[in-house]
């Protein structure tokens, strides 16, 4: 049994955050969805499965129409995939114009018009943000270099497993997060020597917390994975710089704030990402780290001085920056594969029904990760929690259901193999811990211990 979700009161939550109205504009002609990966191809289909038969104009950056970009830093870097394995299935007939390779670099919002280079302007009735993420590099880090790398695109991934190809034997991984322990642990099933570098004590915690992020920490060095922990580069040399190069024989050389140094054939950068929205600077959004939406996915539009949302705008996806009404009223973006599908598709519904009409966005976030032979899958927001306790199983044999709680309510669940049982945890979110759940399931509130 599901606990029901009242649909929120939006007028309510506009008057929170002091955002006022645009009148909804009749239904668009045509559509222009800038960024081709999934969020956008999700509304597309969307629109489409809701009777649009308007025209749809794909703006992407990357020559590729979109592909999955979950097993860039898994099958692929493990040569456990196939280039095959990155194809989406696509569930409607888009009849969609395809301007592959093309960047955006403006937006008029009172023209409705998308600026693209040598003055072009592509007009709209609706617009879709969906431009994603692009990495994060850190101050210092080389740039252009064979011998230093980041993993957030197709070209990346080729790139990189070319170099590795080459007879490339140690790994520098700098990050903890997701994207950098699955590339140590695909790189060190291959037999390659991995160190990872990173600020936090223990690896992913931000996402998961330190209990669980601890027992992944163990993982890691019980698989020969070399840790330098709360550590930061502040000094780079490549073989191929023309200036400073590294020690002989290595492709990059690390110098660490505590004075250590790591010297490896190559190094892979993996701290982070951020929005991709500096084509947008100018258009009076506000894209204080991503583009912000109302809960119903509209963007938040300087009107004047009063903010207010756009009608004929929304945003979906990594680049979007809402407030889930299941959590609280905070806006915050979300860099997980399904909640962006699911995104893309309630951004359509949006851009159809207007701000009066659509209902708000309240995803439950899902993700996962597996890293040697441990499936970590996650619902709801872990890393909002101030509590953490073990629900079900064993710590030991990693195999278990951890509840993460905020002031006693329930924000997420982990489980670590035990996929099967997570969705029961899933409709405890929002409730006290304390609190039978619908299904009268029992929860343990064994505090998880930290590694």
């Amino acid at each position: 049994m599901t606990r029901p979700r009242p649909r929120p009161d939006i007028a309510h939550a506009l008057a929170r955050v002091g955002w006022a109205r645009i009148e909804h504009q009749p239904r668009p002609h045509s559509v222009v969805i800038a960024g081709a990966g999934i969020a956008g191809l999700r509304a597309a289909e969307r629109l489409r499965e809701r009777g649009f038969d308007g025209q749809i104009v794909f703006i992407g950056e990357e020559p590729h129409k979109p592909y999955n970009r979950t097993p860039l830093s898994k099958q692929l870097l493990a040569r456990t995939g196939r280039l095959g394995d990155l194809k989406l299935p696509v569930f409607s007939d888009l009849d969609a114009v395809w301007r592959l390779g093309t960047r955006a670099l403006g937006l008029d919002v009172a023209r409705n018009r998308l600026l693209l280079a040598r003055g072009e302007e592509v007009e709209y009735d609706g617009l879709v943000i969906a431009t994603g993420v692009e990495a994060r590099h850190l101050p210092g880090t080389p740039v252009w270099s064979d011998h230093v790398w980041t993993l957030r695109d197709m070209a990346d991934a080729r790139g990189l497993s070319r170099r590795l190809a080459d007879g490339a034997r140690h790994i520098a991984v700098i990050g903890t997060g997701f994207i950098g322990c699955e590339i140590a642990s695909s790189l060190r099933g291959r037999g390659l020597d991995v160190t990872v570098i990173g600020r936090g004590n223990a690896l992913m915690s931000s996402a998961i917390g330190k209990q669980v992020g601890g027992l992944m920490t163990r993982l890691h060095r019980n698989n020969q994975v070399t840790l330098l922990l709360g550590r930061n580069p502040v000094r780079w040399a490549t073989a191929d710089s023309l200036t400073e190069r590294p020690r002989s024989g290595a492709g990059v050389s690390i110098w660490l704030d505590d004075g250590g140094r790591v010297d490896a054939d190559v190094a892979v950068v993996a701290v982070g990402a951020l929005p991709a929205t500096r084509w947008l600077q100018g258009s009076g959004l506000d894209i204080t780290d991503g583009v912000l939406t109302g809960p119903t996915t509209h963007a938040v539009y300087m009107d004047g001085t009063t903010p207010a949302l756009a009608p004929s705008v929304v945003a979906a996806g990594d680049v979007a920056r809402w407030p889930n009404l299941l959590f609280d009223w905070t806006p915050r973006r979300v860099e997980h594969w399904i909640t962006a599908s699911e995104h893309g598709q309630a951004a359509a519904d949006a851009l159809l029904l207007g701000p009066d009409q659509a209902s708000a966005f309240t995803p439950t976030p899902r993700f996962w990760t597996e890293q040697f032979g441990v499936r970590l899958q996650g619902v709801g927001r872990p890393g909002l929690a101030d509590a953490c306790c073990l629900a079900e199983g064993s710590t030991k044999a990693l195999e278990f259901v951890a509840v993460y709680t905020r002031q006693g309510v329930v924000v997420g669940a982990v489980s670590a193999n035990a996929g099967a049982r997570l969705l029961e945890y899933a409709d405890l979110i929002g409730w006290p811990l304390d609190a039978a759940s619908p299904a009268g399931m029992p929860v343990s509130r064994t505090p998880m211990a930290t590694v």
